[in-house]
C-alpha cells in the first residue's frame, strides 16, 4: 500500500492473534492442540485528515482489538500500522464513561493528566486555565473541575472524556463505541458535539460502532467488519443507496425506518461463527442468503468493482 498524499493513518495487512489454549497440563491429558484466537485478519484500511473513517459490525468482529492497535495498547501479531504524525498526538474515548475515569480523583486531575504527562513542564496556572477551558468547550462548566466523576451523568462523564482527550492537544482519535452506554437523546448531544470539535480543531477520526444508524451522521466512509476482516469499504451515502456485500444488507435491515415502519424484513440468520474455528472459504457463506459452492471453499479478497467501492464477496451485485 502506497503512502497517500494526505493520508494520517495507513493500516496494510493489520493481523492480532491470541492463545486461547487450555492450560499445558489440561491439554496433555486431554490430547488437545493450542488454540488460536485470529482477532483481526488481514485488514487494511487509509484514513485521509480531517475524515471520519467508521468500523461497524456486531460484537466480537473485532473492532475493539483494531482500536487498540492503533493506539499501541496491543501489539500486531503481523502486519503495519503507519501514523503519519506526532504519537502524541493520538489519544482515544473509550466506550464505558463509568469505568474509564478514576472515580477517586476530581475531574480537574483527570483532565490535566495528559498536559501534565505530555508537557511537565507547563506551569501549574497554565495547565488550570486550560482544563477550564476545555471543561467549557465540551460543555461543562469551569467549577465542574473541583467535583468527582460519580457527581455527573453518564452523557456528562463522556463529555469528561472528550476533554481529557483535548488535553493533549490531539490531532486523531480513536472513539471505541463513545456512545453506546449513553441513551439515546443523549447519544445525539455527544455526537454532535463531537461533530462541532471536528470542524473546529480539524480532527481525524477512527469511530467503532456496532450502529449503522449512528455512524451515518458521523462518518465520511464506513468499512463493515466480519469476523476478523473488512468485507466492505464505501463513502457513507453510497453504502447506504448501494450496499454490495449481503453482510452489509443484512445490517441495514435491522435499522428502523420511520417512514416505512412495517417493511418487509430478512432477518440475519444463525450465529456468528467462532473466531477459534471459523468456516473455511468465507466465512459469512453459513449465515448468507447469496452464497454457493464457491463461497464454501475459497476465501474472497476485497477488490474494487467498477465504481472504486471494494467489497470481498464472489456475489457482490447479485439482489
Amino acid at each position: 500500500m502506497s503512502i497517500r498524499s494526505n493520508a494520517i493513518l495507513e493500516v496494510d495487512a493489520l493481523e492480532r492473534r491470541f492463545d486461547v489454549s487450555a492450560p499445558w497440563l489440561n491439554r496433555m491429558i486431554e490430547r488437545k492442540p493450542r488454540r488460536t484466537l485470529r482477532a483481526v485478519d488481514g485488514v487494511d484500511f487509509v484514513i485521509q485528515r480531517g475524515q471520519t473513517l467508521a468500523l461497524v459490525g456486531e460484537s466480537g468482529c473485532g473492532k475493539s482489538t483494531i482500536a487498540k492497535l492503533v493506539t499501541g495498547l496491543h501489539p500486531p501479531s503481523g502486519g503495519n500500522i503507519r501514523f503519519h504524525g506526532d504519537r502524541d498526538r493520538l489519544q482515544m474515548i473509550f466506550q464505558d464513561p463509568f469505568a474509564s475515569l478514576n472515580p477517586r480523583w476530581r475531574v480537574g486531575r483527570i483532565i490535566a493528566e495528559p498536559l501534565r504527562t505530555l508537557r511537565p513542564d507547563t506551569p501549574m496556572d497554565q495547565v488550570s486555565a486550560r482544563v477550564d477551558e476545555l471543561l467549557r468547550i465540551v460543555g461543562l462548566v469551569a467549577t465542574d473541575g473541583s467535583k468527582f466523576p460519580h457527581e455527573f451523568s453518564g452523557g456528562q462523564r463522556q463529555r469528561i472524556s472528550i476533554a481529557r482527550a483535548l488535553a493533549g492537544d490531539p490531532e486523531f482519535l480513536v472513539c471505541d463505541e463513545p456512545t453506546s452506554a449513553l441513551d439515546v437523546s443523549v447519544q445525539a448531544q455527544v455526537l454532535n458535539l463531537m461533530k462541532k470539535l471536528q470542524k473546529d480543531m480539524g480532527l481525524t477520526y477512527l469511530f467503532i460502532s456496532h450502529d449503522l444508524s449512528v455512524v451515518r451522521h458521523m462518518a465520511d466512509v464506513i468499512a463493515v467488519m466480519y469476523l476478523g476482516r473488512i468485507v466492505e469499504i464505501q463513502p457513507t451515502a453510497d453504502l447506504f443507496s448501494n450496499p454490495l456485500h449481503p453482510y452489509t444488507r443484512l445490517l441495514l435491515e435491522t435499522i428502523p425506518d420511520l417512514e416505512v415502519p412495517n417493511r418487509d424484513r430478512n432477518p440475519m440468520g444463525g450465529e456468528v461463527p467462532s473466531p477459534v474455528s471459523p468456516p473455511s472459504g468465507c466465512s459469512f457463506h453459513p449465515r448468507c442468503p447469496l452464497a454457493f459452492e464457491r463461497c464454501k471453499h475459497e476465501r474472497p479478497q476485497r477488490r474494487a468493482d467498477v465504481h472504486n467501492r471494494r467489497v470481498a464477496c464472489f456475489a457482490a451485485g447479485q439482489s
